[in-house]
């Protein structure tokens, strides 16, 4: 079982396949074993390689951490796996992670596919407002418990059953460590990206979102597709923030034309 570590904190990680490598950067609370839809949709041509952000699976956990750190935890993953240079595919904040990545790590970059995510500018609640503050920082945790009846339950109207069921059965139990994801809610608030910033990321990139995502809205996916110089959004209609099992096919279509797409130079 692979182990490498950063800053002192040990991450777990694996891979599987031959071709493209295609680093997976899972979500907040969530291991990397929730990927399980792409590395079943995508497996059988891309060297895929995953990992546990710090605080979830079998990896270590930090009282107080940050996107930053996280991305650079994203890096030594690579260098464990001797890849200079791969396709950085993030969801929610995995998303954010690999975003800060093109714009940190760009050489080590062959495209960005970032799924239900955002560009988090720097317009969050005045820190003088402490009660607003307070109870800003407590929403990530707050999501994490709650289960919306609407759109069912995250993963949209037009999500299958089977696929949701199959989701929730293998998610049951995922680990994941309480300091870890509160350490983790904390780096989501204080995590902050420029528009200018994300406008200077010119690696291909390819946008993913759902219409009906309620963690993080349609509208914050179009955005960003905007603000990126060379992004395609692609919309799933019915689909929530779980899109990669909502729309999971179509989903790693759209991840596998894109890919073939960069990796010869279109």
């Amino acid at each position: 079982m692979p182990f490498t570590s950063n800053g002192g904190i040990r991450l777990h990680w694996e891979e599987q396949g031959e071709g493209p490598p295609i680093l997976l950067i899972m979500g907040h609370r969530l291991s990397s074993a929730m990927w399980y839809a792409a590395k079943e949709g995508l497996g059988d041509r891309y060297r895929l390689i995953w990992f546990d952000n710090q605080g979830s699976g079998k990896s270590g956990a930090r009282r107080r951490t940050s996107i930053a750190q996280m991305t650079a935890d994203a890096v030594a993953v690579l260098d464990a796996a001797g890849v200079d240079k791969a396709h950085i595919y993030g969801v929610s904040m995995g998303g954010g992670i690999a975003l800060e990545f093109g714009a940190r790590y760009p050489q080590r970059a062959r495209s960005l596919i970032l799924g239900c995510t955002k560009a988090k500018t720097p317009d969050g609640p005045p820190r003088g407002k402490w009660k607003v503050s307070v109870i800003y920082r407590l929403l990530p945790l707050i999501k994490l418990f709650l289960k919306p009846a609407k759109f069912n339950n995250g993963y949209g109207d037009n999500a299958p059953e089977d696929a949701i069921a199959r989701d929730k059965e293998i998610g049951k139990d995922d680990p994941f460590s309480m300091t870890g994801v509160i350490a983790q809610s904390h780096a989501i608030i204080d995590y902050s990206i420029t528009p200018e910033e994300v406008a200077a990321v010119t690696l291909p990139a390819l946008v993913l979102h759902g219409t009906q995502d309620l963690a993080v809205p349609y509208e914050d996916g179009k955005t960003l597709s905007e603000l990126l110089p060379n992004a395609r959004l692609v919309t799933f209609e019915g689909i929530g923030h779980n899109y990669f099992i909502g729309a999971g096919d179509r989903a790693n279509a759209e991840v596998d034309r894109f890919i073939q797409a960069v990796e010869k130079g279109a």
